[in-house]
């Protein structure tokens, strides 16, 4: 099995040894996205609705260059550095995604990269 990379403009440049994506046999990876202007390379300006909006435009971003949605996710993680912030996500996911909702971990944690409040990843399966 081949495994092709995904890059595209209209989301953050990986800021470390990774690619945006990764698929391979109809399975595609998407690395963890934080709230970066694609444009800017700065996370955007607002509250934490705002930081898991830009979340999962960048996600979005990602999948339509590798050709699929994120209404093909069958997995996400998300990274909150406070669980309390919880039912935002929640929200903001009920407004950019169809059921059957993809399965999903919550984790928090102690700090994630530039300051951001937010990490997503997820896995989409080509095609489901």
């Amino acid at each position: 099995m081949t495994r092709h990379a995904i890059a595209t403009d209209r989301a953050p440049a990986a800021i470390g040894t990774y690619s945006q994506a990764v698929e391979c046999a109809g399975t595609v990876w998407l690395s963890g996205q934080i709230p970066l202007d694609p444009a800017t390379m700065t996370l955007v300006e607002g509250d934490i609705e705002a930081e898991v909006r830009q979340v999962f435009s960048n996600l979005a971003a990602v999948a339509a260059a590798a050709g699929s949605s994120l209404g093909e996710a069958v997995r996400l993680t998300v990274y909150l550095t406070d669980l309390g912030d919880f039912a935002v996500v929640n929200r903001v996911m009920e407004e950019v995604l169809d059921p059957p909702y993809p399965a999903r971990a919550t984790v928090q944690v102690a700090a994630l990269p530039k300051g951001a409040r937010v990490e997503v990843d997820a896995v989409l399966v080509k095609g489901r």
